[in-house]
């Protein structure tokens, strides 16, 4: 992908390749899914994905366990950052808690479901709003001194949020939801581009599959990709701090995002993209 950086430090020592995977969606259960899903853990990283994302709510748990299994012992250049601050209430509920007692039971957790001894990029999933902020990043700052934890993120946070939380520690990460069609963030994604912050966007291309603006398809067209392709390539020439992490179960599917860092957006292109909005 020349004419962009096609890595990005994050904290200063995890040089990580610009598109990342999400794991989200990756079968957790016994049978035939679950070994394709291990084998598409296993095909990111051959791609040469060096960031992958997961979360103690993703099956709580089971997402972590199941990178383990497909990874262990994981590469030296491979950050697999987890998140916490969400727990379990009930069959299909969930609700905030990041308590100081409960953040590190959290981050304990993952540690002996990735079996690793440090968490690379541990994030806050969400504020919870029953504990003051300082006293969440306190909590993790803490652990992060312990060497349990690498570096901070954040996610779903206002650029105040972000501000605050960086009195109390270095954050290196904000994981919101950004796409080209939905840039409700972009205030949190120039305070990160200001602060050589890594902006991880998720759900990239998740309007994509609803009907993008004639302008993606027309771009996507030009490119000879698809209108996924062409946002995750948008998202790589917004900014050198955003990090995409499209996410899938599919093979076939991981390698066509995986093959938009190939893509070069010319600026007539960007200009284009960049004026596509929702429709009204």
């Amino acid at each position: 992908m020349s004419g962009t950086p096609s890595t990005f430090s994050i904290g200063g020592d995890y040089r990580v390749s610009r598109l990342g995977f999400g794991a989200m969606r990756l079968p957790t259960g016994p049978g035939s899914d679950r070994g394709t899903a291990i084998a598409v853990a296993r095909r990111a990283v051959e791609l040469g994905v060096t960031l992958i994302d997961t979360a103690h709510m993703y099956g709580w748990g089971a997402n972590e366990e199941l990178l383990a299994e497909a990874l262990h012992p994981c590469p030296d250049d491979l950050l697999i950052a987890t998140k916490a601050g969400i727990t379990r209430s009930g069959p299909d509920g969930w609700a905030h808690d990041a308590r100081p007692e409960s953040l590190r039971e959290q981050v304990e957790q993952s540690l002996h479901r990735l079996r690793i001894e440090r968490v690379g990029l541990l994030q806050l999933h969400r504020i919870d709003p029953t504990v003051p902020l300082a006293e969440q990043i306190g909590s993790l700052h803490e652990l992060q001194q312990e060497g349990k934890i690498g570096h901070i993120g954040l996610s779903e946070v206002t650029a105040e949020q972000l501000a605050e939380a960086r009195q109390t520690a270095d954050i290196a990460s904000v994981q919101n939801r950004y796409n080209l069609l939905d840039r409700e963030h972009e205030p949190v994604l120039q305070a990160c581009e200001a602060a050589d912050i890594a902006f991880l966007p998720w759900q990239p291309v998740a309007a994509a599959a609803s009907g993008p603006a004639p302008a993606v398809h027309a771009v996507a067209t030009e490119l000879g990709a698809t209108a996924p392709q062409a946002m995750l390539a948008w998202l790589l020439a917004r900014s050198p701090v955003v990090l995409p992490i499209p996410g899938t179960s599919s093979l076939a599917h991981l390698e066509e995002n995986l093959a938009a860092a190939d893509l070069q957006l010319t600026e007539s292109q960007r200009q284009r993209l960049d004026r596509t909005a929702l429709p009204a």
